[in-house]
């Protein structure tokens, strides 16, 4: 990899993408620590349908792990469509901040009670989206979009 200002970043949105992948690879194997902060009804899915569960965490780790690791291969200039590969990555990028930074704000406004929740809610899955799953969505994405800009080029050299 070259040695851009951005690459620390690139390299950081690659671990929180990676730490994500693997636990949802790790649950679509079977594992159950942590399974709890994603909510219950993760928890009953894979309970009573694990095959379910599987196809859906196997394919959310693999969109996870690859979204974690194409930006370094195209920076690498591994992958071909530099230009286009980027604005698939700067749309990524916005959608894990909006994602992460909205879901864990109405997390910590529902434990705050400043939301009410008819009928209640699940404490432990909301405090894991506000304290672990989305504000690491949201530093994949803020560490992806700083990465992209500090490793940016002129227009007339972007390929």
């Amino acid at each position: 990899m070259s040695r851009q200002p951005g690459d620390r970043f690139l390299f950081l949105a690659c671990v929180a993408g990676l730490v994500h992948a693997a636990f949802s690879f790790y649950w679509a194997f079977g594992g159950r620590w942590l399974l709890n902060t994603v909510g219950e009804g993760a928890v009953e899915l894979a309970r009573e349908s694990p095959i379910v569960a599987f196809a859906i965490l196997f394919a959310a780790g693999t969109v996870k792990a690859a979204g974690a690791v194409v930006p370094l291969l195209v920076e690498q200039g591994t992958l071909p469509g530099r230009r286009w590969w980027r604005r698939l990555e700067w749309a990524g990028s916005a959608l894990l901040i909006l994602y992460g930074g909205a879901i864990s704000a109405v997390s910590w406004a529902v434990l705050a009670g400043w939301i009410e929740v008819e009928g209640g809610y699940d404490k432990t899955g909301q405090l894991g989206h506000a304290a672990l799953w989305d504000p690491l969505f949201f530093l994949w994405g803020v560490a992806l979009a700083i990465g992209l800009w500090r490793t940016r080029k002129p227009a007339n050299l972007a390929a």
